[in-house]
């Protein structure tokens, strides 16, 4: 490490031990969040006492897309007890959590839809969400379907990883979803070469009844893949 960045750490360590060690405030710890260092915000958003607002929400919901890796690790982390706590705080934030649920960091993506299930409840968000969730899978399942080997390894396999999430979070919201909607979705995966993406398109399967999806169903028990097998 050469002596800027060693100095640079230092100063980063320094800031978050100072966070981590002192009684701030809830205003203080907002104020970190809103506009404090990478080490700031990480160690604000792990020590926050909890979100008494909508516009704490707001700043809190801000720093999980769209910034450095480790304050979304932390934010993310945090998600799940604040959504709970107050949901109502989180139903205008579909497009972040959107963004979220297809974060580089496997981590981040589960932390956040563990996390969306907290607001289920809330008819606006879910349909405004869904809507969304269902339209951008449909994108990239036509996307990936046609995927040429010539586009490179590394763009096939971020808009796999996209995908993988995306079904995932489907799966968590299937009771909002039209069947029609997920049956082109699921007709267009189950091809798809990526066996993940099949095990999670058997996945979706296995909790539906739907005459129309028999078919899928008793393709991918056939599957290559123990594991689209299994489910």
């Amino acid at each position: 490490m050469d002596t800027d960045n060693f100095e640079k750490y230092n100063k980063d360590f320094n800031r978050a031990l100072n966070i981590y060690e002192n009684d701030y405030s809830h205003t203080d710890l907002i104020e970190f969040l809103q506009s404090g260092s990478v080490a700031e915000k990480q160690a604000a958003a792990l020590k926050l006492d909890g979100l008494h607002n909508k516009s704490d929400a707001e700043i809190f919901m801000s720093n999980l897309t769209g910034c450095d890796g480790k304050v979304r690790e932390a934010v993310s982390f945090r998600l799940n007890e604040f959504v709970k706590i107050n949901p109502e705080y989180f139903t205008d934030f579909a497009d972040i959590f959107l963004d979220a649920i297809i974060d580089i960091n496997g981590n981040i993506c589960r932390n956040t839809i563990s996390a969306l299930k907290y607001i289920k409840n809330f008819p606006e968000f879910t349909t405004c969400f869904c809507t969304k969730l269902t339209q951008n899978t449909l994108e990239l399942v036509k996307k990936a379907a046609n995927f040429d080997i010539q586009d490179g390894k590394y763009k096939i396999n971020k808009e796999i990883f996209k995908l993988y999430w995306y079904l995932e979070t489907i799966y968590e919201f299937l009771e909002f979803i039209n069947s029609e909607v997920i049956e082109n979705i699921l007709f267009s995966a189950k091809n798809i070469q990526d066996y993940t993406i099949r095990e999670k398109v058997a996945k979706i399967l296995s909790k539906l009844e739907n005459d129309n999806l028999i078919m899928i169903k008793e393709e991918l028990k056939q599957d290559e893949n123990y594991y689209v097998r299994r489910l």
